[in-house]
């Protein structure tokens, strides 16, 4: 039943099937190179767009009751270590991108609350999120997935823990600890605001990632069916002890979501990568994007931006190496 589960409908096995019927129907060969970068062009750009769809209805009718006014009053009743906790699950229902995740750490930190809190959220956000754990879920199954997740919260609520600390209170740039969040009343949503909100994010979420999917998929659609295996091997492969460290640097540069980065992991395991290479790679292009850490630069000091960056980088690479070690025992 869960391989059911696993295969057809997080995976949608049953939609590469149809695609491949219908390409062989139309007399293209998807055993040739061009026919199977086609099928998966079709397939993952479809079924991504489905999942995508699901997954924001339901994070955006659950994120409609976390607005940030009440999310702050959360996270102010909780200290220490427990409010690191709060805010890292917190990540978890807010936007996919940094770059969306920023607005909402400046607004926390301007409401007053601890540093080492808001970076916890700040971290959690783009890197573990329920889109996250289904998408990884398709691809890899569910106990790759349940792995990134817990590794990616302890990532987040150790790195906001040592932040808070260091006591950067002052590295905060001066117009956002001087801030003043104004608590304005927050109107009670009926279920059908919800939805009809909902509906909303998953049309506009829909339009902005767009792009970056059918870019994701193309990369994807040429590594799995015209780069050969053994360049990927020698590179991202056993033989390659530097290949997370490698890998994580090389994913600061872009600028995507998880949605445009699952489609080229799933291409690079496929042709031998190894797993903990590729989730280095996905960590580092939806945690710290050059985008993002431009952006984040207008709110935060030279000093902790580079221990924020610091502090991910390791916990990426150590993550990266650890998947390395238990791949074996999980895929």
């Amino acid at each position: 039943m869960w391989d059911f589960i696993q295969d057809e409908l997080f995976g949608m096995k049953w939609l590469n099937r149809l695609i491949g019927s219908l390409l062989k129907a139309c007399g293209l060969d998807t055993e040739s190179k061009l026919g199977g970068s086609l099928q998966f062009f079709i397939y993952d750009t479809i079924k991504i767009m489905m999942l995508l769809g699901f997954l924001i209805f339901v994070i955006t009718f659950i994120q409609s009751y976390f607005p940030p006014e009440r999310t702050k009053k959360i996270l102010g009743r909780f200290h220490g270590i427990g409010a690191n906790c709060i805010a890292a699950l917190l990540g978890t229902v807010t936007p996919f991108c940094s770059c969306s995740s920023i607005p909402l750490f400046m607004g926390f930190t301007s409401a007053g609350l601890p540093l080492g809190v808001t970076f916890s959220f700040l971290i959690s956000s783009p890197m573990v999120d329920l889109g996250s754990l289904v998408l990884l879920m398709s691809i890899f199954g569910w106990k790759v997935a349940v792995i990134y997740v817990i590794v990616g919260l302890v990532i987040a609520v150790t790195g906001g823990s040592l932040i808070e600390k260091l006591h950067l209170e002052d590295q905060v740039e001066e117009f956002i600890r001087n801030g003043r969040s104004i608590d304005t009343p927050q109107n009670e949503l009926t279920n059908r605001d919800r939805m009809k909100y909902a509906w909303e994010q998953v049309a506009e979420t829909a339009r902005k990632v767009l792009p970056y999917i059918i870019a994701g998929v193309g990369i994807g659609a040429i590594i799995h069916n015209w780069i050969p295996e053994e360049w990927i091997v020698n590179v991202l492969g056993t033989g390659n002890p530097f290949g997370v460290i490698l890998a994580s640097v090389c994913g600061i540069p872009m600028y995507a979501d998880i949605f445009g980065c699952i489609p080229i992991a799933e291409a690079l395991v496929a042709k031998g990568a190894n797993l903990g290479v590729v989730i280095a790679f996905l960590m580092g292009v939806i945690t710290l994007s050059l985008p993002s850490m431009i952006m984040l630069k207008k709110a935060i000091k030279s000093k902790l931006l580079g221990i924020f960056i610091a502090i991910c980088t390791v916990g990426i690479i150590f993550v990266g190496y650890f998947f390395n070690l238990i791949q074996n025992y999980i895929i």
